[in-house]
């Protein structure tokens, strides 16, 4: 990354009093930031198989490293909310930005599994700092636009995923390494994306106590905030593990059939975010986080219930709108917590929001394995309508 592009980003962020463009430049702006963070995770995650070829790593080598990437997250998400009310969300995110291309193609060059063990880990730690610092920016901007946009950053980031991983799949078609290719695409994304982003635009700076604790979960209203982003981390790290083997046990449909399940909780992602803005508009984040609840509740019954291939399509698709526009809204919430700077607050719910990636997939196993999937799943279903009770929380302070 050109190191004059990094201080021209740098300054452009930081001259000026106030805020001097539209709005739309400023949704630009962090739009771009948001298909960054997407698409170099979707990069990743797309050459996993490469990677784990490249290494000779069997399943529980791959799953140890995996668990590397994951606490490499939660250890930045209290640490960039520090640096993020310190120093700004803006300047922060661009810098991390950097950073997290650099991981990237550590990834794809580490010479051996020790070197690639510390880069999984960096790229873990730049990936979690990223998504913090970047929301706390995205509130900043809703602030200063003046209406709900949150979802519609939310939305740039699954189409920078899919993107990046559609970049995967022409790699290993053409044959190119997992280095060359996290270099050069990871390169040429993040200085597409910094361009957009070279706004003035000046991020508020928060006082943080030197004594408080460097780790912390929600406390006061937050800790609803939290849990709503826990029930549906939860549901989308089910869906990413367990959607496609619940395809093939209860409707006997093929491997490549059953593909189809989490591609399709994906794009009704996507479609829902573009539109979840409007939807908060028109009827207040509490009553849509309530109808988005009730929505994942019936998606996810459909899809346990039914063994019709068709119908838990159908129900896979209820889920990904159900969920889509959640995490929107409870770090939204979390932004304009009048008790906590906005990188802290959204630190602590980003930290319980992702324990739930991390604990749905293997709670869903462990019911599995004592029932049948169809029972795991269904565990799924009381986690949304706890989204329905919880569904207040959201509800912004008037402070």
């Amino acid at each position: 990354m050109p190191a004059p592009l990094i201080r021209s980003n740098l300054r452009a962020m930081t001259p000026n009093p106030t805020n001097t463009h539209t709005n739309r430049t400023a949704w630009c702006a962090v739009s771009a930031m948001f298909a960054l963070n997407g698409a170099l995770y979707g990069i990743w995650a797309s050459r996993i198989p490469a990677v784990a070829q490249t290494h000779a790593l069997d399943k529980a080598d791959l799953g140890w490293l995996l668990l590397l990437l994951a606490a490499g997250a939660i250890t930045a998400f209290p640490l960039a909310g520090r640096l993020a009310d310190r120093r700004g969300a803006a300047p922060v995110t661009l810098t991390i930005a950097v950073a997290y291309t650099v991981m990237l193609a550590a990834i794809g060059f580490a010479p051996s599994v020790a070197l690639l063990a510390v880069a999984l880990f960096c790229f873990g730690v730049t990936h979690g700092a990223m998504d913090v610092t970047m929301n706390a920016w995205a509130g900043e901007v809703e602030h200063h636009i003046g209406r709900p946009v949150m979802s519609s950053f939310h939305a740039m980031f699954s189409l920078g995923a899919g993107l990046g991983a559609a970049t995967g799949f022409a790699a290993e078609h053409w044959g190119i390494g997992t280095g060359p290719h996290f270099a050069a695409v990871g390169t040429v994304t993040a200085l597409l994306t910094l361009w957009i982003a070279r706004i003035r635009w000046q991020s508020p700076r928060h006082a943080t106590t030197t004594d408080a604790p460097l780790f912390s979960l929600p406390k006061g209203p937050l800790v609803a905030v939290g849990l709503i982003a826990f029930c549906t981390s939860m549901g989308e790290g089910a869906m990413v593990d367990w959607s496609a083997l619940l395809i093939i046990e209860t409707t006997t449909q093929t491997p490549a059939k059953a593909a189809l399940g989490y591609t399709t909780f994906s794009v009704a992602m996507v479609i829902t975010r573009l539109l979840g803005d409007q939807a908060t508009r028109l009827m207040g984040p509490v009553a849509t986080a309530r109808v988005a609840g009730l929505v994942a509740t019936a998606g996810t019954l459909c899809a346990v219930l039914s063994g019709s291939f068709a119908m838990t399509l159908t129900g896979f698709c209820l889920m990904g709108v159900g969920y889509a526009v959640i995490v929107p809204l409870a770090f939204s919430r979390a932004a304009s917590d009048p008790n906590l700077p906005p990188g802290t607050a959204i630190a602590s719910v980003a930290t319980l929001g992702y324990g739930g990636l991390l604990l749905g997939p293997p709670i869903i196993g462990f019911v599995a394995h004592a029932s049948d999937l169809r029972t795991g799943f269904g565990v799924l279903a009381l986690l949304a309508v706890l989204i329905v009770v919880l569904a207040p929380a959201v509800r912004r302070s008037r402070a």
